[in-house]
Parts: structure tokens; sequence; C-alpha cells
């Protein structure tokens, strides 16, 4: 339930507007805008009834994301955790700012920055739906482009890599996968269903 429906709008509003200056492009559209807008479909699709802070944390979820390059840290192992933790701060901070903006109270500008920023992954509810979406978002658009850009990858490394999303992934969200509700790649369809499929008894 959105308690103010024009406040909520505009704050979308001005988070598409911050995505929209993105000056790279997926198939003619800003591509964090569209990343965004492909969470936000996603998450209709799977919880339609989430709570505002929800939908207002997966439209922001990687607001401006381009401003934050991989480049402006080492290029090992521990400069991308690096990375992705100044990430997580940055679209908590960016989000926080344009929600104050908009006239949103200090709790759910917690409960956004919670979300946003991955805190408490498999504790916080609203964190790891945001956290479902995301990994959806991902098999369905972005795993295909993922691939191509690797083919050196074996199959027990693709199948690492696929395994490492879904225990990330609440029970719920892996059963609206098995459940034929999300686009897999038809390329990688068997190699997501054998990485994901429980081992044979005995």
């Amino acid at each position: 339930m959105i308690a103010d429906r024009k406040r909520f709008e505009a704050t979308i509003a001005a988070f598409d507007a911050a995505n929209a200056e993105d000056p790279n492009l997926d198939e003619g559209q800003p591509k964090e805008l569209r990343y965004a807008q492909r969470m936000s479909d996603m998450l209709e699709r799977f919880a339609p009834e989430a709570a505002e802070a929800v939908q207002l944390a997966v439209r922001a979820q990687h607001i401006q994301r381009w401003k934050t390059p991989r480049s402006s840290y080492p290029m090992d192992r521990q400069g991308y955790l690096q990375w992705r933790t100044g990430l997580y701060k940055f679209h908590a901070e960016t989000a926080g700012r344009i929600m104050a903006e908009n006239g949103y109270d200090a709790e759910t500008l917690d409960r956004v920055k919670t979300a946003v920023g991955k805190k408490g992954i498999k504790v916080n509810a609203e964190t790891q739906l945001l956290e479902d979406v995301t990994d959806l978002v991902f098999l369905e658009h972005y795993l295909a482009g993922f691939a191509a850009r690797h083919p050196d990858y074996s199959e027990e490394k693709w199948i690492e890599i696929i395994r490492k999303t879904w225990q990330k992934m609440s029970q719920a969200a892996r059963d609206f996968v098995l459940a034929g509700k999300v686009s897999l790649p038809d390329t990688l369809r068997p190699l997501i269903l054998k990485a994901v499929s429980p081992p044979p008894r005995g």
C-alpha cells in the first residue's frame, strides 16, 4: 500500500531522472534506467504486494552506478570487494537524499537505505526481497550477456556462479524460477537447471 501516491510517483520519477543521465546505453536506453525498470517489473511479478519501501529500494538499487566505475578501485579481489561496499553505500545515500527531498520520513529512509545497502540479507525480509528481485532479473536479463563475455568459462565454473546466485535467493524466489515464471536464456537453461537441481539421493 502506498501512503501518498503523489509523493511516491514523484520520487520514482526523480530516481528515473537520475538514472536517465547514464551515458551507457542498453538497447538504446540509458543502461541503469532500463535496469531499474526491469527491477520494478520483476517485483510486480514476484511480490506484487511488496511494501512501499521495497518498491522504492528496488527502483534505486543501482542508482547512478556509472559514477563509481570498477576501475576506480584496485583490479584484484580486495579491490572488487571494496568497490561493491562503496557502491552499496553510494546507492543508499543517493536514494535517501532523493527521498528526503520528496518528503519521506526518517523511518522509511532507513528501511530503503538498509535494503539498498544490502544489510541483513537472510535476516531482514526487505533486504532479502530486494536480493531476490536482483537475482531473478540477473537470470532473466543479464546472465546470457555475462556468458557471452566469458566464452572461456568451463561448465564447472558456470555451475559455481549459478549456485552462488541460487544460495543468495529465498526459497520463494527459487520456487518462482523452478515454476517457469522467469524466462531463462535458452542456451543456458539446461546448465541452470543442472546447477540448481538437488543432488540425487542415495
